[in-house]
């Protein structure tokens, strides 16, 4: 018997090979508007849809990013959701992922130190929350949990609680049980990446299975959790590998979808890789929002990377409905106030719960 996981990566596999060799017919009708009018009215995309959007020429741009945000504006209204991180425990982490500075596989230079104290997470948590921020991730290197730290994540929940956030908490790969024990302290949300697509994945990571990661995600949903769930790009993958991992996410059904773009790392495998332009970046995000219409797009690292201070602003009309504020694990993020400004010149509100 075909174990869920097979299942899901399997028949997005032939999602995605179907989507490659699809090409529109001559004579068929064939618009943005068609296709936005298609999501809004509920009804799954074609592949030969998705192969309009993917082959969009670039003077297009912008009538894209206004479908995508049509469909934003209809599915979340005019609300952004503001979510930070702490870096809880950093280094040494036993995976090889090929764009990351924690991994004990590569030299890349980042801080090494066990999970913090419960009481400095939840001070950290009210600090964002200041800057009206809602959610507040606990992110951990390292694969599995052990009892000690499953302890510390479960006192940290509790106190973040306890000051009216939702606590959500990125520790790698939970069991069932661990999950149970958490949601019963007070955890809302489970945070675990895809990063890429499972034809991908091989060329990025090699110490464990993808597999494991989609197992990781079911088990989130199936515990009741707030899920999310997304990737990093401009890590050398395709147009079509960027569509198997959204029709994979949205077959999850995953709650939110983080949007990473690489920050090049010294002594990391892609230190030398060039970053994504920023037309090609918000192409992406349209893309996402099409594909998947009822989860929330979260723009997390690497966003002045690609968009610097001058044009992160544009984020807010590609479809996206909610960003990580403050610093990443190992990179400096940008200045909160200015994201409040931006989403305010938006005409947009940031989210108040």
């Amino acid at each position: 018997m075909t174990s869920p996981c097979a299942c899901h990566t399997n028949s997005v596999l032939a999602a995605k090979n179907s989507v490659r060799s699809t090409i529109p017919a001559k004579g068929i009708l064939m618009s943005l508007k068609v296709i936005c009018r298609k999501v809004l009215d509920g009804h799954p995309l074609a592949d030969s849809d998705i192969r309009y959007i993917v082959t969009l020429p670039s003077d297009r741009l912008g009538e894209l990013l206004t479908c995508a945000h049509a469909i934003r504006t209809a599915r979340f209204g005019t609300q952004v959701s503001l979510c930070a991180i702490i870096n809880a425990k950093s280094g040494t982490c036993s995976e090889d992922c090929s764009f990351c500075a924690q991994s004990g596989h590569h030299g890349g230079k980042s801080p090494e130190y066990p999970l913090l104290p419960a009481n400095e997470i939840a001070t950290a948590a009210g600090s964002a929350q200041k800057n009206g921020v809602t959610r507040f991730g606990i992110v951990a290197s390292g694969k599995l949990v052990g009892e000690r730290d499953l302890a510390g994540f479960t006192e940290a929940v509790r106190k973040v609680a306890a000051l009216g956030m939702a606590p959500d908490l990125s520790p790698g790969i939970l069991k069932p049980a661990q999950l149970k024990a958490l949601k019963n302290a007070g955890l809302k949300g489970y945070h675990h990446n895809l990063e890429t697509s499972a034809s991908f994945f091989p060329q990025m990571c090699t110490t464990h299975e993808y597999a494991e990661d989609v197992a990781a995600v079911q088990a989130g949903v199936e515990a009741g959790l707030y899920v999310c769930s997304g990737g990093i790009f401009g890590i050398g993958e395709s147009w079509d590998d960027r569509v198997e991992l959204a029709l994979l996410l949205n077959e999850l059904g995953v709650h939110s979808v983080p949007i990473n773009f690489l920050h090049p790392i010294a002594g990391t495998p892609l230190e030398k890789r060039k970053p994504l332009a920023p037309e090609e970046a918000l192409k992406l995000v349209a893309l996402y929002r099409f594909l998947l219409p009822d989860s929330a797009l979260r723009i997390c690292g690497g966003r002045l990377t690609v968009f610097g201070e001058n044009r992160k602003a544009e984020l807010l009309g590609s479809g996206v409905n909610g960003l990580m504020v403050g610093d990443y694990l190992t990179v400096k993020g940008g200045n909160v106030a200015s994201d409040l400004e931006d989403i305010d010149h938006a005409g947009l509100q940031p989210e108040t719960e």
